[in-house]
């Protein structure tokens, strides 16, 4: 078996798609030295892409060994390289070349970078946020130059001609002052790039192997050699008299026309390029031995993924290859889906949903395992969200971003109530984090659940907001010491210093009695926040001054760009992988994931610097080799032996584009008279894991309580209630359930009747008996007092003036034409008992106003800022307020009154718009308001007596007509909705 090693020339191997690359690997390597001694394997060296895939093959030597201890080779990285760390260092390799930057230095000295070269930028840098954007931007240029090893030198002004745009001049004197500048600030620093000392240890490595190849077994295995350092060591470790290169996926069975034509663009174009730039054909590289005896199990699936997938310009004759697939074997198509599967989710839930379930199944079967394969970062992020309903936590290389962890939500909230210091969400958000303790003694707790200043219209200053806090205040007198710690002393301040505060502030929010802060900085999140936060401090001066809107963006974005690993035990059967990572884990089963253009593959990146042709003259890579690589890694998952592949119909609300890999896969079976799979009763499992079960949507609600706990006074606005929904009823007077008003409310609505209501009040204390000249001015001042006692926002206050002059001089003629001989009293309350079935009843009103007239009638209104209602709701007793409150006028239920006959019933719009005002009388003094009155009596009683029946239920919305019209607070518990339009009320 160790023949292989010892053949003379270079070693080229290819382990094919279909086969699991770890194990044939591992099994290979093992065949070929175990047998030699323990040594043999042990001084091995193998050289993976990532360190996942070290892993991987670490486990894939157990299996085998069959289950055997073994000394496994030494695995190392390609992709991340460490210093001191073997074969990469060996010898005086690297004691010339500095140590590698942190990256988030990097970031913060090209922020500052940028900022010094805002003069060569249009406009210059609005704020930090926006140079961090571009120096992230410059930084991906600089590590594509690195990469590439190409040096620009002066090539940078041949690239712009005057027949291009002015903008490409501005960019290429923004580059050159940057690639100058760049290198000499490492220099003073003391440090290089890591794409940079990385680069250079690849090559000072392969010039090593090359001049002094080792003598013991080397092995790169994995890689696709996209870098030119990269392909340099292949080559070098190719050449070495034991080393061997090992290609993953290489398609031997392509014809040489279609290879001829692969570009970069094309799934074996990185391959193709390492070989050609070894010279070596594809027909020289071997099959790695391991693979051989178990090639043809998965080998139809692997010829059609590699068919629907060559050139675009081979794509002509699909029929002819179908014809020479079946030639081969009647049933190779079949044979190729055989095990694939589709399933297409509707939205980007639905997709996570059926993904966790895909993956949970599969780990009902003992020893199986699963994985998902996906580029999309928050995609898997949901999987792992949706897994823990069931207590699994994958092994996940996505992690979670810094601004998601508790410590980043925590940070983002400090810096936002710097923003808006009195912002009711905010500070909400703040009480409520799990982090915050603020002391034992404040009843935290309590505070948080049922905080009465923070909801409603927000409080204008931390004054207005600590008199509502009642028995908090002294809650909220130390949550505004916190906040005024975060204040700036001028417009723009230093990052560093606003870093520093937001520090501070988040200790102070999560101390205890003690100062002990608890878990603030521990775990990967709170860890990774004190390093951000600490290289602000020690970092920030360099960046531009902010406002602190600013800086919350800033540090939004800086949060955005780390990512948090998972820590904690993880299930050993169930990953979920990088399309990179996956090239060398294998698992039972794959879900192949975010198959969506844009997605998988993605989007060209955009380049602020150049345009494409400047690329190419400058020898960088074209966008599109990313897709050519995004491509690779998906044929090598989609050749598993149990791969599902998810597409999800609409992203983020719009329709999604298949991927135009999985559109060339449904199209070669189609030809074929075949189709993909279909997996339909995943999605069913989906859309019914949280409503099992058939459709059945509830009754309306009808219940009973017992008589003694139904109300026995009600006001007659809760008569209307009674009228039009019980349910209502039920729910406020008698379970005593009464609506929380959300934080930060709007108050237009709402605070327009208050004001009205108390701006009439307080006109008619002022001026009982004349109307003075001035009566449209004083009304409109006293209006938008009370406007702003109600919480209307200062921001509309200047609409809300226009119209009050508008509504008070409407006002002012209404009152010099009422006020004529007739006694004003305003917000009187009256009561009228009367005898029902289950006992005295009580029904009350506090009035608007009443206007007493010499001929003992008494006129009602009522004040209205939206639409009164109609004269038909009052005659069928659907609005019963005027006409009750006349009845209790009737019976001398006002004290302050006496008995008086209903005079007009009487509703005032008032909007300030065009009509100002409006005077709807819904019946006349006289008999027409009496016998209103006595109607609304008689529809008391038989009301009262209804409900004192102990069989009544208190249905949900017994007046259907209203349910548009006129909300309620309890709709979504009457789940009124749902029953409403199932079309299956029966007789109710």
């Amino acid at each position: 078996m160790t023949a292989f090693f010892e053949q003379p020339g270079a070693r080229w191997f290819n382990i094919p798609a279909h086969r699991p690359f770890a194990e044939d690997l591992a099994q290979g390597l093992y065949d070929a030295l175990a047998h030699l001694g323990p040594e043999a394997l042990a001084d091995a060296v193998v050289l993976t892409p990532t360190r996942r895939g070290a892993r991987a093959l670490a486990d894939a030597f157990i299996k085998a060994s069959g289950g055997k201890a073994v000394l496994p080779p030494q695995m190392r990285p390609l992709g991340d390289l460490e210093a001191g760390e073997p074969p990469f260092e060996p010898g005086d390799l690297a004691l010339d070349l500095p140590a590698a930057i942190d990256p988030l230095r990097r970031r913060f000295e090209l922020t500052r970078l940028v900022s010094d070269l805002a003069e060569h930028i249009p406009g210059g840098i609005v704020s930090a946020g926006a140079a961090l954007e571009l120096a992230d931007a410059l930084g991906g240029f600089l590590d594509g130059l690195q990469i590439e090893e190409v040096d620009v030198g002066d090539r940078l002004a041949s690239l712009v001609g005057a027949e291009l745009a002015e903008h490409w001049e501005v960019s290429r004197g923004f580059l050159e002052q940057a690639l100058a500048q760049w290198p000499e600030r490492l220099k003073a620093l003391g440090v290089a790039d890591v794409s940079e000392r990385r680069v250079r240890l690849l090559r000072r490595l392969a010039e090593v192997w090359t001049e002094s190849p080792p003598k013991g077994v080397l092995v790169a295995a994995g890689s696709t050699g996209t870098a030119p350092a990269t392909r340099a060591l292949l080559i070098a470790v190719a050449a070495a008299p034991r080393g061997a290169v090992v290609l993953p996926g290489l398609d031997q069975d392509l014809a040489d026309k279609a290879w001829a034509k692969v570009d970069v663009q094309h799934p074996q174009g990185a391959l193709k390029r390492l070989l050609d730039e070894a010279r070596v054909s594809k027909r020289e590289v071997a099959l790695w031995p391991a693979s051989i005896h178990a090639e043809s199990a998965g080998r139809w699936r692997r010829r059609l993924v590699n068919e629907a997938l060559r050139p675009a310009e081979e794509t002509a004759d699909w029929l002819q290859v179908i014809a020479s697939l079946k030639a081969e074997h009647p049933d190779a198509i079949a044979y190729g889906l055989s095990g694939l599967s589709l399933v297409s989710a509707r939205t980007e839930e639905e997709a996570a949903t059926a993904t966790a379930l895909l993956l949970r199944e599969a780990l009902e079967t003992p020893d199986r395992t699963a994985a998902l394969v996906t580029p999309d970062q928050v995609l898997a992020r949901r999987v792992t969200a949706k897994l823990a309903r069931w207590g699994v936590v994958p092994d996940s290389s996505a992690g979670e971003s810094l601004a998601g962890s508790r410590c980043g939500v925590l940070a983002a909230l400090v810096t936002r109530a710097a923003v808006d210091p009195v912002d009711p969400v905010t500070l909400l958000g703040l009480l409520k984090h799990p982090f915050t303790r603020l002391g034992d003694s404040f009843g935290l707790e309590d505070a948080a659940q049922k905080p009465p200043a923070l909801r409603g219209p927000r409080a204008r200053d931390w004054d207005e907001l600590k008199s509502r806090a009642g028995a908090a205040r002294p809650l909220a007198e130390r949550l505004e010491t916190i906040v005024a710690g975060l204040a700036w002393t001028d417009e723009a301040d230093s990052p560093a210093d606003a870093a520093r505060r937001t520090a501070t502030a988040m200790e102070a929010l999560a101390a205890d009695d003690d100062g002990d802060t608890g878990e603030l900085w521990a775990g990967h999140g709170g860890e990774a926040m004190a390093r951000l936060l600490g290289a602000l401090v020690r970092e920030g001066d360099a960046l531009p001054r902010v406002t602190p809107r600013q800086f919350a963006d800033l540090l939004q974005r800086l949060m955005d760009g780390e990512t948090v690993r998972s820590g904690g035990a993880t299930h050993p059967r169930l990953r979920i992988l990088g399309a990179i990572e996956a090239r060398l884990v294998r698992a039972d089963r794959l879900v192949v994931a975010g198959l969506e253009e844009g997605v998988w593959p993605g989007g060209a990146p955009l380049d602020p610097f150049l345009s494409r042709p400047m690329r190419e003259m400058l020898g960088l890579p074209s966008p599109e080799r990313r897709i050519g690589l995004a491509a690779h890694d998906f044929a090598q998952a989609a050749c598993a032996p149990e791969v599902i592949l998810l597409h999800t119909e609409r992203r983020e609300g719009a329709p999604a584009v298949k991927s135009r890999w999985l559109w060339r896969l449904e199209t070669l079976a189609r030809g074929a008279g075949l189709a993909i799979p279909g997996r339909t009763e995943v999605l069913d499992w989906a859309r019914t894991l949280d409503a099992p079960g058939t459709y059945d949507p509830i009754k309306r609600p009808a219940p009973i309580p017992p008589v003694i706990d139904r109300p026995r006074e009600m006001a007659v606005t809760r008569v209307e209630s009674l009228t039009r929904d019980p349910y209502a009823v039920w729910a406020r007077d008698i379970l005593k359930l009464f609506p929380m008003d959300r934080p930060d409310e709007q108050a237009d609505a709402r605070a327009r009747g208050t004001a009205i209501h108390a701006a009439f009040e307080r006109f008619a204390l002022a001026y009982p008996a004349d109307v003075p000249p001035d009566a449209a001015a004083a009304f409109a001042s006293l209006y938008l007092e009370e406007l702003l006692k109600a919480g209307l926002p200062h921001e509309a206050m200047a609409r809300e003036a226009a119209l009050a002059v508008e509504a008070a001089a409407w006002v002012a003629d209404l009152e010099r034409e009422r006020r004529d001989g007739r006694r004003i009293t305003v917000e009187l309350k009256g009561t009228r008992t009367i005898q029902a079935p289950g006992g005295p009843f009580t029904v009350t009103a506090r009035a608007d106003r009443i206007e007493v007239t010499a001929d003992g009638h008494g006129h009602i209104l009522d004040y209205k800022t939206g639409k009164a209602p109609s004269k038909k709701e009052v005659a069928t007793g659907f609005s019963p307020q005027l006409t009750l409150t006349a009845a209790i006028l009737e019976a001398g239920g006002f004290p302050d009154l006496g008995p008086l006959k209903p005079g007009d019933l009487t509703y005032l719009e008032i909007t300030g718009r065009k009509p100002a005002g409006k005077v709807e009388t819904r019946a006349a003094a006289g008999d027409e308001s009496a016998e209103a009155a006595a109607l609304a009596l008689e529809g008391l009683h038989k009301l009262v007596a209804r409900f004192d029946d102990p069989a009544q239920p208190y249905l949900s919305r017994v007046a259907p007509q209203f349910v548009k019209a006129r909300m309620s607070d309890y709709d979504h518990l009457a789940r009124v909705f749902e029953w409403s339009t199932s079309g299956d009320e029966g007789e109710e």
